[in-house]
């Protein structure tokens, strides 16, 4: 996210259950944002993405690179194996992007 220019001066303060807090901390943690930032992009209708989800979906992207290589090195030797991995590291791509569970 970029920096914003504009100066924050003013408080906006939310009273919630122990339990909430504890959630909200955690999930700002999880994206890898401030609380304030974090409960800024929940309100103002940002997406906010955790930082898990970026990390997982990059390696999701590396190991489609990697059967895509190894498809090439092969000459297509594998083609139903490399095709099925593919489909694989893509539906669990846009799963994480949906928020759906596996």
């Amino acid at each position: 996210m970029l920096k914003s220019t504009t100066p924050r001066r003013a408080a906006l303060n939310i009273h919630v259950a122990t339990t909430e807090r504890a959630a909200v901390l955690e999930q700002a943690r999880a994206c890898g944002l401030t609380v304030s930032s974090y409960c800024r992009s929940l309100i103002l209708g940002r997406v906010v993405t955790s930082r898990t989800d970026l990390t997982v979906v990059n390696e999701l992207r590396r190991l489609g690179g990697l059967a895509k290589a190894m498809h090439m090195a092969s000459g297509g030797t594998h083609s139903e194996e490399t095709a099925a991995a593919w489909r694989a590291v893509t539906a669990a791509i846009h799963r994480i992007a949906r928020g759906t569970p596996p």
